[in-house]
């Protein structure tokens, strides 16, 4: 089989913990289950157990900027997915390198895990405004974090106003997570297309949420990648992460936050048969 420019290239910058649930663990996975190849640059070491952050070790902002350089100048990626970038200095230093790209940059601005532990210090918001998000092509915050970057609370009530409020870099958004009783809505907004996408999921009832973020912005970035557009992206992406929730459901792991399953497509036909997928998304979409 010849493989000849059939590698959908996707380099991470993003953290790494020993759980194998989050951070590039799980970017890898997702890349993989998505049809995309991965490669990437550690930022940070976070020790970490499926209940809480204990420590977060950096790695020196020069050997991630020049490890990142190595790749995309000898290599090249079709597109580039940020996770934890953690400090001013790193966001900073990253938006110095997305700026020279052509390719799809998706930012994960990872402030705050499942758990509620905040995973960036305090001047590294601001960085994000001013030096990444100009530059992305999509960001995809969830509901704590969208809080953060507005300022203000966002809800199933005030979304419509809201979202586009994120937007304003020019780089189409998508938040996760919103409440809405038996339910969580995703909202998407495309401000070139004024495109404005609900994904109303019927709740699973599970604690295997850690890393969900991580590999639902992955499966973006592979998609991108291997040349959909981005409304096609997100609705492949959306169903890709609730049928990985799905199917980690029930895996027991630790005492706290487990797993999602992005492998769930190489499972047997029998097993497949006892769950019902992808149906339980509800999408309605308006033009803004």
């Amino acid at each position: 089989m010849d493989l000849t420019n059939k590698l959908y290239k996707v380099f991470l910058i993003a953290g790494s913990e020993p759980l194998g649930t989050a951070g590039m663990q799980a970017d890898i996975k997702s890349i993989s289950a998505c049809g995309g190849y991965a490669a990437g640059a550690i930022t940070c070491i976070v020790d970490e157990d499926t209940i809480k952050v204990k420590s977060i070790q950096t790695i020196p902002v020069e050997m991630v900027v020049s490890q990142t350089y190595s790749f995309l100048e000898d290599v090249g990626a079709d597109c580039i997915k940020t996770g934890m970038l953690y400090s001013q200095e790193l966001v900073t230093a990253i938006g110095n390198v997305v700026k020279k790209q052509s390719i799809p940059i998706v930012v994960d601005p990872v402030m705050v895990s499942s758990a509620g532990d905040k995973l960036l210090q305090d001047d590294a918001i601001q960085a994000y405004k001013d030096c990444l998000f100009p530059y992305s092509t999509i960001i995809t915050p969830n509901r704590r974090e969208a809080d953060l970057l507005l300022g203000k609370s966002l809800t199933k009530d005030n979304m419509k106003e809201y979202t586009p409020e994120l937007s304003k870099w020019g780089n189409c958004v998508i938040v996760k997570s919103i409440e809405d009783g038996d339910y969580l809505i995703d909202v998407f907004y495309n401000p070139i297309s004024k495109c404005f996408k609900l994904y109303k999921k019927a709740r699973i009832q599970t604690k295997n949420v850690n890393g969900t973020g991580d590999t639902f912005a992955s499966s973006i970035a592979t998609y991108l990648a291997r040349g959909y557009d981005m409304n096609t992206a997100v609705d492949k992406a959306e169903n890709f992460i609730y049928n990985a929730i799905l199917y980690g459901s029930n895996v027991k792991f630790g005492s706290g936050y487990g797993p999602v399953y992005p492998f769930y497509e190489n499972l047997s036909n029998f097993l497949k048969e006892d769950i019902q997928y992808a149906a339980a998304i509800q999408v309605e979409q308006y033009i803004l």
